[in-house]
């Protein structure tokens, strides 16, 4: 059998929506709605990509940059079950980090499910540290982390 195309990693398009919103109906609770993304696509200081292979959306990220601020935040990060395991979410955590970079910033915090073992164990591996216990931060009640990592000054 041939190998699926490797993914490659783009800036997302008002294309890309209807997959994008089928990615988010399969996470349980706090997705994002058409109106965010659509708002995300237009706006300056986000920095929406996805990662497709052939036609086909595997994941995306959605990294905000405050204004005035030296921090950036990964506000989403999501790679479909079919694509889990082959390294796309730790390809999705970098380009973050570097689309973060490139715009000026020190470093990138998160919030992330308490419950979600894989994601807590991809952002410990990369080297984020527990910045605070989110009691209840989610819609759902659900028990967060916030996360940081700043990167080394050049």
């Amino acid at each position: 059998a041939a190998m699926p195309a490797p993914a490659r990693l783009r800036t997302a398009r008002p294309a890309d929506l209807p997959a994008l919103l089928a990615l988010e109906a399969r996470f349980p609770g706090d997705r994002l709605s058409a109106r965010q993304f659509r708002h995300h696509l237009a706006n300056p200081r986000a920095r929406l990509r996805v990662a497709v292979a052939g036609e086909n959306v595997l994941g995306y990220h959605l990294v905000l940059l405050r204004r005035g601020s030296s921090l950036a935040r990964l506000y989403s990060i999501a790679v479909d079950e079919a694509a889990r395991g082959q390294g796309l979410g730790r390809r999705l955590l970098a380009d973050a980090e570097a689309q973060a970079r490139t715009a000026g910033c020190r470093g990138l915090r998160l919030e992330v499910r308490q419950d979600n073992a894989a994601a807590n164990a991809l952002y410990q591996a990369a080297g984020y540290r527990p910045l605070a216990a989110l009691p209840g931060y989610y819609d759902d009640g659900a028990a967060g982390w916030r996360y940081g990592r700043d990167w080394p000054r050049a």
